[in-house]
């Protein structure tokens, strides 16, 4: 495969221009050899993406935005993971494939897109065909979509930050609300809307985007104006999925930043604004004490507690 993109690397929006060829690491914490943590069935998306036999999902190593809150910590800031060739990639795909999942899960995966290119690529030589999912931090390089969208059928980005103070306290980069909105104009103007809807997920979604946001504690306003600006943009008709399961991480704790839960009275303010603003596609979560899908990346089965409770038929 041709790994000249990962030579003086612009492949995110940090532009680092390392050569990963070379053994260097990029801002996002990888060199140009592919690095996964884990590869598997996995119910804790969206009913529309998870249906009855779960999202076949890849999650890669490190990431672009190096979120300090980010609850994949394990792998995005610390790097736990395995490198894997081509090869290797495509037989553990196929492998994936034949359990039955709805789709072809590829989490953070802008840094390592080579790679996925040419895994979508062997799949289509082969003949095989499933959807595609583009699942990430909405941090992405606008110009970059349509050559995405050439082997993605849906696109799954988070909005996380209207505000670009808070987006570099978190991520250290101010730009990420042009950055991303950008981004998210132009997943809509190459796929449309997530369909068909069904938040049953008896009918699994097959082409075109959803918008998550994640609610912070002590930052509600921002999110307020998440779904103001997603509202402006593309209407109340936008598929949105506004999560609750925020949970601190070690590294809230050390620096003393979003180091407690949400409140409940924080998430029925921001749900009280989606019912206001007529959104018509939504997604919310029940505010719990602990997620069932939050991850352990050192199980070496499933990082997910809640896959083990599902089986192949839902229950």
């Amino acid at each position: 495969m041709n790994l000249d993109a990962y030579k003086n690397c612009t492949l995110c929006p940090r532009n680092c221009k390392v050569d990963r060829t070379q053994g260097k690491l990029g801002f996002c914490g990888e060199s140009a050899t592919c690095s996964i943590s884990f590869i598997g069935p996995h119910f804790g998306e969206e009913p529309s993406f998870t249906g009855a036999c779960g999202s076949g999902t890849l999650f890669f190593s490190g990431c672009s935005s190096q979120c300090f809150f980010c609850q994949n910590y394990q792998i995005s800031l610390k790097h736990d993971g395995r490198a894997i060739t081509p090869a290797e990639l495509l037989a553990e795909v196929k492998t994936l494939i034949r359990k039955e999942v709805h789709n072809l899960n590829f989490v953070t995966p802008d840094h390592f897109w080579p790679h996925v290119r040419n895994l979508c690529l062997a799949l289509r030589e082969e003949g095989i065909r499933i959807p595609t999912l583009f699942n990430c931090s909405g941090y992405q390089k606008p110009e970059k979509i349509p050559e995405y969208a050439e082997f993605m059928d849906m696109f799954l980005p988070d909005f996380k930050f209207a505000e670009p103070e808070l987006a570099q306290k978190c991520m250290g980069d101010a730009r990420y609300p042009e950055i991303a909105l950008a981004a998210i104009r132009s997943m809509v103007k190459e796929k449309g809307f997530l369909e068909p809807w069904d938040p049953s997920g008896d009918r699994p979604a097959k082409r075109g985007v959803l918008v998550r946001h994640l609610v912070l504690p002590g930052h509600v306003e921002n999110s307020l104006k998440v779904l103001k600006i997603l509202h402006r943009e593309f209407g109340p008709g936008i598929p949105v999925s506004v999560m609750s399961q925020f949970q601190p991480m070690p590294e809230c704790c050390k620096r003393n930043e979003l180091h407690r839960m949400l409140h409940a009275k924080e998430y029925e303010q921001v749900l009280a604004l989606v019912i206001k603003l007529g959104f018509e596609r939504v997604y919310t979560q029940e505010l719990v004490e602990k997620t069932a899908f939050l991850p352990n990346f050192n199980d070496p089965d499933d990082p997910f507690p809640g896959n083990k409770d599902r089986t192949r038929d839902g229950g």
